[in-house]
């Protein structure tokens, strides 16, 4: 370890809620140095949008919205600001463009923590909106340019609130989440910028109740339908949606018995829409009942106006308000747990749900209503192996009058929508084999319930994903969000068709430190044991022989529905500057390569997961990249999970794993995870108590004996989705069988490090650690 490893290691990481300088001459590689200056109040943005300068109300409750989110006043932000000069070593993501597309509202980490920033699309002068040391994870700027709202974690943790402020600083003021306990959202905005959508996660009492009574909960339309996800089965059955089960056998692509579904075929239902489409007429939010869950809201900034309840999700897995059609008499919904997430359209006056239809995980903006609000465009995968453009005819009450594929392709998804404020200008972004290709094209929907789609225009990018779409049209015509292999995230915008970088994201140049060129990876197609074919991207070391067997890091993402891209990670530079090749592959269960390859890992499947690692591993060393005696495996959140098993369903491949944040042991995982995580994970990995055997067998504490190599741990401090206890117990048993490990705990963290810091010091322990054990 390095000399501050009592610091590292032990867990007495310095961050105490706010960032701290580095040491001198440290090399930056995804954070900057830490500048007091840096964190004083923003300067208003010259020509954006302003206010009055007198001070917004709060709201005052009525009878009928007691239990609605109240917005708090913050003290403003609007004051003279020494802005810094960009940065090479920060990171620009998640914009959103005001009406004029003269400004972006953004996340940035250039301070060390990802905060709120403003900028023009075509200068460089940025403003910092938000110096709370709360990491930023969403941004959306209103319609009208009066507000931007955008999702913080306190603390760095798994439970977020929502604020907005006005674009000069002023008028800041907490929208929800701020109860103790409590967690929120952002949903999308109303056109006409009077009000946004929140999503709250806690007990919600029926109005009228008496003051300390829960009273009874109103469902949400079609929320938590029991025919859905949540009927009683058979032991061991628990159905996916109707394709795929998730548990029972090894068997894809059929409905387990019990599952509550109807699997006929849609003609022999009478169905008009598509296989998982349905419509609930006569089923309203009031006519059900709920303990609590996930609440959906539209609240007034201003507070001028009483919160109005959208919808409510029994079991809490997800609840997002994506869109509310011009008129505002509809509101499109995302509800469900992983693999059965479901697009619900809702009338807003009686909230009674209209239409139903399976959509694929992923990008939770699902799509957007027509200016007239008579056809919803959807991405969505139901019946399909890849996600397409969806085109559903709605008549006057919202109902479906017919359907239709807008747009498809054979091998790929669909997996970004974005829409131009005239609703008649699309842009589609496809994952292709992990890159994006990128098309600009006009929509338009026919009497008959058909939809054109073209001609198109293909958009030219000049790094290799898109990660988020926030304008098409208007004056800046295409902004984007851009990351790839060899550049930091970023923003860039298209005024002729031709990509400009914004001057506040950091230069392709300054990527990686001076005299470490950055890595362009390269595609791998292992094939697993049973034939499943398999990806992955491998990075090799610089100024290693095209002959010679490496030091080799197999990295295991997250999800497990995430996907291996080829965009810049810090993590994997660090580790080629060590002289370590990483190959970072898709195991079954990833998403990116269709529906049957992300079920492919449900319930037994996950046995066969394990040794698509192991696969994994023989194909690099068969291929002659990597030294098979200097092997390591090294993962997060699930890939945590993966590293832990397969080191104890393959204890002789590897000399040593780096798990940060995964389970070792189901039960004690279900236990202590939050209850939206459990309904959620439930549907992904197997019911607690109806698949106990299954998951006591796939968790790695039970076969822990078998550990023959030292472990590294890394878990932050706050993290309620997967607790800290699953690190803790696997290092535990590792060090009562004689074997090294250790816990590298990340002080205000939670399941996502966020901070540059803890970043820096997560990466290097990491880097240190493998070093020492497969470089040596």
């Amino acid at each position: 370890m390095a000399a501050n490893a009592r610091n590292q290691v032990t867990g007495a990481h310095p961050l105490t809620g706010s960032p701290r300088p580095s040491p001198a001459g440290e090399d930056l590689v995804d954070g900057t140095p830490w500048r007091p200056e840096e964190h004083s109040p923003a300067a208003a943005a010259p020509g954006a949008p302003g206010t009055n300068g007198q001070a917004d109300t709060a709201l005052v409750p009525t009878p009928a919205a007691a239990t609605a989110p109240v917005p708090v006043p913050l003290p403003d932000t609007a004051a003279p600001l020494d802005t810094p000069q960009p940065l090479r070593s920060h990171g620009c993501w998640y914009p959103s463009v005001d009406p004029s597309g003269r400004y972006v509202a953004f996340i940035c980490d250039r301070s060390g923590v990802p905060q709120l920033w403003t900028g023009p699309v075509d200068g460089d002068e940025v403003h910092l909106l938000d110096s709370d040391p709360h990491p930023v994870k969403e941004v959306a700027w209103s319609p009208d340019g009066r507000w931007i709202a955008y999702t913080t974690a306190p603390g760095g943790g798994e439970h977020t609130r929502v604020l907005c402020v006005r674009p000069d600083g002023t008028g800041r003021r907490i929208l929800a989440g701020a109860e103790p306990g409590s967690s929120a959202y952002l949903g999308c905005w109303q056109h006409d910028g009077t009000a946004v959508a929140v999503t709250v996660a806690e007990p919600v009492r029926m109005p009228g109740a008496a003051e300390g009574e829960e009273g009874v909960a109103p469902t949400g339309p079609g929320l938590a339908d029991p025919d859905t996800y949540t009927a009683p089965r058979p032991p061991g059955w628990a159905t996916r949606d109707g394709r795929a089960v998730l548990l029972g056998g090894p068997h894809h692509g059929e409905a387990g018995p019990g599952s509550g579904r109807d699997t006929r075929d849609p003609e022999d239902r009478g169905d008009t829409g598509p296989p998982g489409a349905h419509e609930r007429d006569g089923e309203t939010a009031r006519e059900r009942t709920s303990g609590g869950g996930l609440a959906a809201y539209l609240v007034d900034p201003l507070g001028v106006a009483a919160p109005t309840l959208l919808a409510v999700e029994r079991g809490a897995a997800t609840l997002r308000v994506c869109d509310i059609s011009r008129d505002g008499r509809l509101a499109l919904l995302r509800r469900g747990p992983r693999g059965r997430r479901e697009a619900l359209v809702v009338r807003t006056g009686d909230l009674r749900t209209t239409f139903a239809l399976h959509v694929a995980d992923g990008d939770p903006w699902i799509g957007r209503f027509s200016p007239d609000g008579t056809t919803l465009w959807l991405r969505s995968d139901a019946a399909r192996e890849f996600a397409a453009l969806f085109a559903v005819r709605l008549d006057a009450e919202g109902a479906a009058l017919g359907w239709s594929v807008a747009a498809e392709r054979a091998d790929c998804g669909l997996e970004l929508l974005a829409l131009g404020h005239d609703g008649y200008t699309a842009a589609l972004a496809w994952n292709v084999r992990g890159a994006t290709e990128l098309e600009v094209t006009a929509v338009s929907p026919t009497s008959a319930g058909e939809a054109r789609v073209g001609p198109s225009r293909t958009v030219s990018l000049p790094h290799e994903v898109v990660t988020r779409i926030p304008r098409v049209g208007g004056r800046a015509e295409l902004v984007l969000a851009l990351s790839g292999s060899q550049r930091r995230p970023g923003v860039w915008w298209f005024p002729d068709g031709t990509g400009r970088r914004t001057a506040w994201s950091s230069r392709d140049e300054d990527a990686v430190p001076p005299g470490r060129p950055p890595v362009r990876p390269v595609p791998l197609r292992p094939v697993a044991r049973d034939g499943l074919p398999l990806s992955g991207w491998y990075y090799r070391a610089p100024d290693r022989g095209a002959g010679e067997p490496a030091p080799c890091v197999i990295h295991l993402h997250g999800g497990p529905e995430e996907q291996e891209r080829p965009v810049f990670n810090p993590l994997y530079h660090e580790l080629l500057g060590r002289g370590l090749d990483v190959f970072a592959p898709d195991v079954r269960g990833s998403s990116g390569h269709g529906r049957s390859f992300v079920d492919a890992d449900l319930g037994t499947g996950r046995f066969a997961a394990i040794e698509d690692v192991a696969a994994c591993a023989a194909h690099v060393v068969v291929s002659g990249l990597a030294d098979p005696r200097r092997l390591a495996v090294m993962g997060r959140s699930y890939g945590g999970y993966l590293v832990m098993a397969s080191l104890v369903w393959h204890p002789d491949l590897f000399r040593t794993g780096v798990a940060a944040c995964g389970m070792s042991d189901f039960a004690t995982f279900y236990a202590g995870t939050e209850p939206w995580i459990a309904e959620s994970a439930a549907h992904k990995y197997g019911h607690p108590e109806h698949d106990r055997e299954l998951l006591h067998a796939l968790s790695p504490m039970t076969r822990v004996d078998a550990l023959r190599v030292p472990v590294l741990t890394v878990h932050g401090e706050h993290d309620t989705n997967v607790p800290l206890g699953e690190s803790e117990q696997f290092v535990r048993a590792a060090r009562e069988r004689g074997l090294r490990a250790e816990l590298l705990l990340l002080r205000d963290e939670g399941h996502d490090f966020l901070r540059a810091d803890s970043r820096r010091i997560f990466r290097r322990t990491a880097a240190d650690w493998l070093q020492r054990h497969i470089a040596e």
